[in-house]
């Protein structure tokens, strides 16, 4: 491997963020110019378009029969959305969960992470179960539109501050959006078949597995504009967008990305019994345990922003320790089974418990 390897990488990553950016920006342009409203821009246009990294590489992996690279990546890009991108957020500043759209969008993330673990029993998602899980997005998309007519006016005018389109209509305008969406789908590709090829090399030169790299540096690397989307959308005070957006991306990842792999892939997706026993269900836990936490308040502290940060930071070492044989992984593996996770859900419990009785005595 050479130094030219490392090039491509960074130079992949960087141009899926790039392309991602401007895609997003022409799409949101383009679609309020349309008449599409800011809130249904938010919830779908950039909370899909800072996907489009993850779609860009899980189809060229899959195409090129990496097959643990596209899943790693999408799984690997939930667990990072989630406990890295809200952990930091919540870290800024304390998230608060107001939106009903949002509350209901988390049992959908669960149960379509579990319907994942179901279609991967027997060591493949085919193409039919891959036409199952698009036909979900489109289902979702239209969902999200009925719902967001029903949203409140402070909501509308959150989303119309971040993503309202300029006044000018003009056709210069028109066609530089055009340009920005057609620049960004042609970084996308380029980028991903950087990120897949290198990603591909590094994984045989350290002696881990696909599932490995697409689990970290890719998915970590394809996660870029969900980082920067929501850690902005924190920093300005935008917390529902900070939230909307990793809950929207983690359902397009599945629905969408794997959906779209499992489609195109000759042979369907392979599933490895190492995703399918480990990752997978990580994923689903993690999915899971946002039920309590968006529960208590509506709110995601900062003390759970941190424990959040704390589990992703976990994990990968866990998988690192575990790639390379380390001789610390069975007492590392203890001490999260005793100690970690048992102290973890009896914070959960504890928590949901105070809630309830602070609410309790608000009624009485």
């Amino acid at each position: 491997m050479t130094i030219l390897t490392w090039v491509a990488l960074l130079g992949g990553l960087a141009l899926l963020v790039l392309g991602a950016d401007w895609l997003v920006r022409g799409a949101s342009q383009l679609a309020a110019k349309i008449g599409i409203s800011p809130l249904v821009i938010g919830l779908t246009v950039v909370a899909f378009g800072t996907s489009a990294p993850e779609m860009a590489v899980s189809v060229q992996s899959t195409l090129a029969g990496q097959a643990d690279i596209a899943l790693g990546n999408v799984v690997g890009s939930n667990i990072f959305n989630i406990l890295f991108i809200l952990g930091v957020s919540a870290i800024i500043t304390p998230l608060i969960v107001q939106q009903q759209l949002v509350r209901l969008d988390v049992p959908i993330m669960i149960g379509i992470s579990i319907l994942t673990y179901f279609l991967s029993l027997d060591g493949v998602i085919n193409r039919f179960e891959g036409i199952i899980l698009f036909a979900g997005i489109i289902a979702y998309t239209i969902f999200l539109i009925i719902q967001s007519r029903k949203e409140n006016k402070a909501v509308e005018q959150e989303y119309a501050q971040e993503y309202s389109a300029k006044a000018d209509n003009g056709w210069k305008s028109w066609v530089i959006n055009i340009g920005l969406v057609g620049l960004g789908l042609t970084l996308l590709v380029v980028g991903s078949d950087f990120l897949v090829n290198s990603s591909i090399e590094i994984a045989r030169w350290l002696g881990v597995s696909e599932l490995v790299i697409g689990l970290t540096i890719v998915a970590a690397g394809t996660s870029m504009p969900e980082v920067a989307t929501s850690v902005t959308a924190a920093l300005k005070g935008e917390r529902d967008i900070a939230v909307g957006n990793v809950v929207g991306s983690n359902i397009f990842n599945i629905l969408a990305v794997l959906g779209l792999g499992g489609s195109v892939a000759p042979a369907g997706l392979v599933v490895s019994s190492a995703a399918l026993n480990f990752d997978i269900p990580v994923m689903i836990a993690i999915a899971v345990a946002c039920f309590p936490v968006f529960f208590t308040g509506g709110q995601i502290y900062r003390w759970e922003g941190a424990l959040f940060l704390a589990y992703y930071v976990i994990y990968t070492a866990y998988l690192i320790m575990n790639a390379t044989n380390h001789s610390s992984l069975p007492m590392f593996s203890s001490v999260m089974i005793w100690f970690v996770l048992p102290i973890t859900a009896l914070t959960f419990v504890i928590s949901l418990w105070y809630e309830f009785s602070v609410r309790r005595r608000q009624k009485a």
